[in-house]
């Protein structure tokens, strides 16, 4: 139906058509998700699936009893979506993203559970989530050295070519996909920061894949195709963070849970993986990792001398100590990730147009 109406209106132009299923997977996946939403929070309401605030963030005591678990909305339009839009052919590398993000939304779903199920803000310990993290993440990067097309090979940032690290892509990877998924779980503190801050390291990730798609076209088909796919996948991604947005921006009608965060984390660490991008993520995602060196910093620092270097940990908490509202943090963060995107594509196609 979809090629019909491609070749109907638009003719048979393949970059044509390509663009246009772009556009259509990322409208359905915005309207999927804004038509869900309304429903999964009917839904929490009705089950008392309701956020329990910790006692120290006392700013955010009025949000206790926001429905949660808002995450399932976007992983079920964003998987439905993807699946039905990847191409049948080339496409392992995008299918497995999408199990990725399903796997580790379950994860957070477990998470979330039992904090509910238990009338609490701990829900899995940090062991469990280790250990069930380092699994998924261990079984991608063997799964990703194991294939000619991702391999032990790194794209430098700002360089035409890469290294090969060899057997330690393995672990490099599997840490990789660890620190990002729980980097995104860090920053989910404000409303509607996560998605923000998640969507804007999607779009960078589009632009650079198409990049890799031109890049690789003339030499590697398959290879390509499968690119074409990932892009797919991280544009109905990025629909779905927009759509959830309409009800997560502040004030939130509803939260995506442990179980939104680890999946969003999930998939992009998963993109990055698949796409050699893991030496690109300080850069595309520089907000995530600002927001867990500021927990690392603080807690290590705090363990040695008994004191803080910020009025309170992840870096988004601090400013809204300061006195800054949510909202101007969210901004910030926005159009600090939009520049850092900005200038990361622009720094590769000057590159590669030398």
């Amino acid at each position: 139906m979809v090629d019909f109406f491609i070749c109907k209106f638009f003719g048979y132009n393949m970059y044509m058509e390509y663009f246009v299923t772009i556009l259509v997977v990322f409208v359905l996946a915005v309207v999927g998700t804004l038509a869900i939403m309304p429903l999964v929070i009917a839904l929490s309401k009705k089950l008392k699936l309701r956020q329990t605030i910790l006692h120290y963030v006392d700013n955010h005591a009025g949000k206790s009893g926001t429905p949660t678990f808002g995450g399932i909305g976007f992983i079920v339009v964003v998987s439905l979506v993807s699946w039905v839009f990847v191409s049948r052919q080339n496409s392992t590398l995008a299918l497995v993203g999408i199990a990725v993000f399903v796997g580790y939304g379950i994860i957070g779903f477990l998470d979330d559970f039992i904090k509910i199920y238990f009338k609490r803000n701990k829900g899995l310990s940090v062991v469990q989530k280790i250990v069930a993290q380092l699994s998924l993440s261990l079984i991608v990067a063997i799964y990703a050295y194991r294939r000619a097309d991702v391999g032990s090979f790194l794209w430098l940032p700002f360089f035409v070519g890469g290294i090969d690290v060899g057997v330690f892509a393995v672990p490099l990877n599997a840490v990789l996909i660890v620190a990002l998924t729980n980097s995104v779980n860090l920053v989910d503190g404000l409303d509607g920061l996560a998605c923000k801050v998640s969507a804007v390291f999607v779009l960078g990730c589009i632009v650079l894949f198409l990049l890799l798609v031109y890049l690789v076209s003339p030499f590697v088909q398959s290879m390509a195709m499968e690119y074409k796919n990932i892009v797919l996948f991280c544009v109905a991604l990025m629909g779905g963070l927009l759509g959830f947005l309409g009800f997560n921006g502040h004030p939130a009608k509803i939260f995506m849970g442990d179980t939104g965060s680890l999946a969003i984390g999930g998939a992009l660490s998963c993109v990055t993986v698949f796409g050699r991008l893991g030496l690109f993520v300080p850069f595309l995602g520089v907000l995530f990792l600002a927001t867990a060196l500021s927990v690392l910093l603080q807690v290590g620092y705090y363990k040695l001398t008994k004191k803080r270097i910020f009025l309170m940990a992840p870096l988004h908490h601090h400013f809204e100590r300061k006195g800054v509202h949510e909202n101007v943090i969210s901004v910030w963060y926005t159009l600090i990730g939009l520049c850092t995107v900005v200038l990361t594509v622009v720094g590769c196609i000057w590159v590669l147009a030398k």
